[in-house]
């Protein structure tokens, strides 16, 4: 039987050790996720708007007979 020792008094390779065996009996994953801030630039989605529109959009004014824009 091994002898109990304090987890504050472990080396830290015994830390390491211990901390990656409880992480692997994990169901889901413990990392925080959020979710973005919808307020905030996002550099990916102005890059895509800029690909998907490839074309553009002209409009054509009709002037009534006797004017001219110059």
């Amino acid at each position: 039987m091994e002898k109990f020792i304090p987890y504050e008094k472990l080396s830290k390779k015994k830390k390491r050790e211990l901390d990656a065996g409880r992480r692997t009996a994990w169901a889901i994953s413990p990392v925080t996720r959020k979710s973005e801030n919808p307020k905030a630039y996002n550099r990916k989605k102005a890059q895509k708007r800029m690909d998907d529109s490839g074309s553009v959009l002209f409009f054509g004014i009709r002037l009534p007979k006797g004017w001219e824009l110059w």
